[in-house]
Parts: C-alpha cells; structure tokens; sequence
C-alpha cells in the first residue's frame, strides 16, 4: 500500500484541479469564446453537468471556467467528472488564449486526441486522465510549445512514446501510466531540452533497456512499475540527485544493489519483484524513508541496523535469495 503522504499528495493535486467558477470580473467574458464555448457544449450533447452554461450568465461566471480578469478571455476548460459521452470537441482549439485544458474522470469519453489542441499556443497544463480515449499519443503534442504538465493517465491509448516529446521545451512533469503503451522508452527523453522531473510511465507494456541518458536528468518522482522493462537503474541515484520518490517494481531489471548509492532526498522506494542481487547498502541508513520494498529479489546479506530499515515489516525484505536480520529471522 502506498504511504499516507503519497496519497495526500495525489488527494491536494485531484483537489486543486477541480472545476471552479471566476467570479469578480471587471471585464466580461469575451462574445468570441462564449460562441465556441456553446459550440463545445452542444458537441457534448449539451450535458446536464455544463446546465450552468446560458445566455443569462456571463461566461467567465459559468462552472467548468475561468477567464482573465483583465481581458475576459477564456484561460481555463477544466471539465471534471461529469455524466459525458462523445468525443473531445474540436472546437476547443478555438479558444486561443487557453492555458489549462483539462477533462478527467469522464468515463464515456471515447475516440482519439484531436489535433485541434496544436492550435492551443498559450497551452501550459493539458490534461485529459480517466476516460476512454483510444489510438497513439499524438507526436504533434510536441508543437505545445509552452506546455509544462502533460498528463494522459489512466485511458486505452496503445502504441509507442513518441520520441518528440522529449522536444518540449518547458515540460516537467509527464504522466502516460495506466495505459496500454508498447516499445522501448525513447533515448531522446535523456536528452531533453525542459526541465523534465516527473515522469509516470507504470502500468504499461514497456520492454527493453532503460536508455542510460536517462541518467542525465535529475528526477523528483519517477514510477516505471509493472513493465517489462530491463537494464541497470544505477543512474538514477548518487550524492549529486535530488530524487524523492522511486517505484521501479515489477519489471525485470538486473544489476548489483550493493554498488548503488542513495541520495539523501529519497523518501519512497520501491524495488520489489525484480532480478536485483548483492546486499543492502549501508547507505540506506541514513535515509528519512517513508516507504521501502525490496522483497522477490536475489539479494543477499545482513539487513543494515539502524535509521529506518527496521522500522518496516518483513514484507519489506522477504522472498530473497540469503537476506537476514532483523526484521527478518537472524543470520547464522
């Protein structure tokens, strides 16, 4: 189970992403984008969730909006867990000055990502999680130039990453998990040119080598779990990182774990199910962890005393080849 705090963390990111109306205008919702916004809801099949939406209420005051105060122009379109079926409208590439677009727990949502969103320049968060959308992740994604969160989580989309993505200048956190992805992790994305520090690709059908450039970026929070990923994972830690939160379970890597060294900001690791051998590093004790999980390996040794290695249960350590001590029985 994940930690407490991993959950409050995912709680205040569900909460701050909620649907909200603007109020306290001092310019009205511009008669441009209040058209385009008629146009998407009756592309919806004017849903009962979008009732909000009328002729006797300024647009910037309808739910599911915001707009800028200053010039009433519509920034944000976040429709959020709403009885909706169709497809994303591509009408919403008609609202230009858009800098948050996001439909999530939409269950009957279907078909494929429109490349009308390439119209959105201003774009910084998209996010569409939680629904039915089917086909690739679109390559032409990478034309948002000024997008900084993408978040595609939890729907049917198939295919390979398309390495262009890596391409996106001000990217920092991307989320493709939950999805039935295929093909290797692009080299290109350890040579990318933003600020990449989240990257959530669980739950997939990866395969192959984790492409080592990786090891050039210095990640937050990565999860690659339950893949069927290979390789070495060495460059994701030393002294130098910064990274907090690694779950790399359920994947087939193979390296020696006694040669790793754990940075001080790491809070969350997990490891189980693999082919990783050695013993634990001593390192590990000097740790703040939160979370640890290094069961169904090959390691072997004594498990390190002190910090905060006894603190989890035997389910942390247990089904490897020769680990002992406490909290596992003793070694002899």
């Amino acid at each position: 189970m994940k930690p407490i705090f991993i959950m409050a963390i995912i709680s205040l990111l569900i909460f701050l992403s909620l649907p909200t109306p603007s109020f306290s205008l001092s310019q009205p919702c511009n008669k441009d984008d209040e058209k385009v916004l008629f146009q998407i809801k009756k592309s919806l099949g004017n849903p009962y969730h979008l009732a909000s939406w009328q002729k006797t209420l300024d647009c910037c005051h309808w739910y599911c909006l915001k707009c800028n105060k200053t010039t009433g122009r519509v920034i944000e379109l976040t429709i959020f867990s709403g009885n909706i079926s169709g497809q994303i409208p591509h009408e919403v590439g008609n609202l230009p000055y858009l800098q948050t677009l996001l439909f999530r727990k939409l269950t009957n949502l279907t078909g494929e990502i429109p490349s009308a969103i390439t119209k959105l320049t201003q774009l910084t968060s998209l996010r569409l999680s939680w629904t039915n959308l089917s086909g690739p992740v679109p390559s032409f994604l990478s034309q948002l130039t000024n997008l900084d969160f993408l978040d595609l989580s939890f729907n049917d989309l198939t295919g390979s990453i398309p390495p262009e993505l890596a391409t996106l200048p001000k990217l920092s956190g991307l989320r493709l998990d939950r999805n039935k992805l295929t093909g290797v992790i692009p080299e290109s994305f350890g040579m990318s040119t933003g600020n990449l520090q989240y990257l959530y690709l669980s739950h997939n059908q990866l395969t192959g080598d984790v492409p080592r450039s990786l090891g050039y970026l210095n990640f937050t929070w990565i999860d690659f779990s339950r893949n069927q990923l290979t390789g070495d994972l060495n460059m994701f830690f030393g002294a130098n990182k910064t990274i907090q939160i690694a779950d790399f379970s359920r994947n087939s890597f193979q390296f020696n774990l006694s040669e790793v060294e754990f940075p001080a900001s790491l809070m969350y690791l997990d490891l189980n199910h693999k082919k990783i051998y050695g013993s634990l590093p001593l390192t590990l004790t000097g740790l703040s962890l939160q979370y640890l999980n290094v069961s169904y390996n090959r390691l072997c040794g004594k498990i390190p005393q002190g910090g905060d290695l006894q603190k989890f249960d035997n389910t942390s350590y247990f089904h490897n080849r020769c680990l002992c001590g406490s909290p596992l029985p003793a070694c002899t």
